[in-house]
């Protein structure tokens, strides 16, 4: 059984098979039979777990097990006590309400890379981070979430995923490391 802890980079699809426009994950890994365990959006960045063992794939992703997933979000505007206290709760988001999860204001991490494009800046508006961790990962849901508060997401990296980071796993994005499972 296989484990790989990727960083995936923006831009990137998050799919071993072709695609018309964008680089996969077939780009940064060239191992046979292995899949992604969950998913993120092109334009988001960060872990990714790849397994060729599909009860772990299982336990990974399905939102029953309900893993911690951990992601540092670089948002528009500065956020208020209320904004994160919002997060905080369950929100409805049209679609779904969104499980509590934690919420913090911090300071971006040293150890972060550049994003490659850069994001956008503007001279009138500050940009924060936060770090959130969720139990559930609906499609777009730290995007839908911040955007619904008042913050909109510029940046999003999935850090942690169970007991899985990049900080205690240091990957530049594209680099993967196949860590042994006991």
């Amino acid at each position: 059984m296989k484990l790989i802890l990727l960083n995936k980079p923006f831009n990137v699809m998050c799919q071993f098979s072709h695609h018309p426009d964008r680089p996969t994950l077939a780009a940064y890994v060239d191992i046979p039979n292995i899949y992604p365990a969950g998913r993120l959006d092109a334009d988001s960045e960060g872990l990714i777990l790849l397994t060729d063992d599909g009860k772990l794939q299982n336990r990974i992703s399905h939102p029953a097990h309900k893993l911690p997933k951990t992601y540092l979000v670089q948002v528009e505007g500065s956020p208020s006590r209320e904004q994160l206290e919002q997060l905080r709760r369950p929100l409805d988001l049209g679609d779904f309400i969104t499980q509590p999860c934690t919420v913090k204001h911090i300071h971006e991490p040293d150890w972060l890379w550049p994003r490659q494009p850069p994001i956008r800046q503007r001279a009138q508006i500050p940009t924060s981070w936060l770090c959130l961790i969720l139990s559930e990962g609906k499609n777009r849901q730290v995007r839908r979430m911040t955007a619904a508060v008042g913050l909109p997401t510029l940046r999003l990296i999935r850090t942690g995923i169970a007991g899985f980071s990049l900080e205690s796993h240091p990957l530049l994005p594209g680099e993967w490391l196949e860590v042994k499972l006991t």
